[in-house]
């Protein structure tokens, strides 16, 4: 086969991939309008209970008025901060603790079952010790978002250390590779993937964490708008601010 051809191929089968992204995109788009059609049509139909379940247009034009007088940027700072520490703190914590308990056999025989039963209890039950402990404020909130994230981190990653390859580690120990370097130069960049896929996981959960925490304790945030607009039976406001990664706290009136 010619280069000509070759490059006429692969020509090809890049123009089929973009046609085939941008149907997917297209799909996409087109699924969340007609759900948001539907939405709006039946509340203008009052097919459903537009106190409970609002409607698009009303949630746009709240977000959009909160947006020009400011209101709800402050909340957002605010819950995103929160959320990159708890993130961060989580991520950083599970991986030492992942390390710590790879290093030592024993130590992994002994905390494999409490990891186990922490990943299964229910961390919002965490949320009063921590504000007892930590103070109803920033630090509670930040520890909540952390403990949501750090067992199932800690879980995944040594997982992901004890399927590495042994033969990968055979060969490193045979060439006289201490337990130092057989993770440096083995476990660890063989477990990058895994790193990574956990970041994303890690986002979300302390995401939920953070939210837990100023449903709780927090005067600023998107849990706190969330408990606002509930008490104040303004449920366009809570639906705002669930829209995803778009909507933190204010803490404005009922519109």
């Amino acid at each position: 086969m010619q280069p000509h051809e070759i490059e006429a191929i692969h020509r090809n089968h890049l123009r089929r991939m973009a046609k085939q992204r941008c149907l997917v995109v297209a799909t996409q788009l087109a699924l969340f309008l007609l759900f948001i059609g539907i939405w709006e049509g039946l509340a203008r139909a009052n097919a459903i209970n537009v106190l409970i379940f609002s409607y698009p247009s009303k949630m746009w034009q709240l977000f959009w008025s909160m947006i020009l007088d400011g209101s709800l940027l402050p909340h957002v700072a605010i819950t995103v901060g929160e959320t990159v520490v708890g993130f961060l703190l989580g991520t950083l914590l599970g991986t030492l603790l992942a390390t710590l308990i790879w290093w030592s056999p024993f130590l992994s025989r002994v905390l494999e079952p409490y990891l186990v039963v922490g990943n299964s209890m229910p961390k919002v039950a965490l949320g009063p010790v921590f504000i007892v402990g930590l103070g109803p404020g920033l630090v509670s909130v930040i520890a909540m978002g952390c403990a949501i994230s750090v067992i199932i981190t800690t879980i995944v990653i040594y997982t992901s250390f004890k399927e590495v390859n042994p033969n990968y580690v055979k060969v490193v120990q045979t060439l006289g590779a201490n337990k130092r370097q057989t993770f440096t130069m083995v476990i660890l960049p063989a477990t990058i993937p895994t790193i990574l896929s956990t970041l994303k996981v890690n986002v979300g959960l302390s995401w939920v964490g953070v939210i837990v925490g100023e449903f709780l304790v927090s005067q600023k945030g998107l849990g706190y708008l969330i408990i606002y607009g509930f008490q104040v039976f303004n449920f366009t406001l809570m639906k705002v601010m669930k829209i995803p990664k778009l909507h933190l706290r204010a803490g404005v009136p009922s519109r």
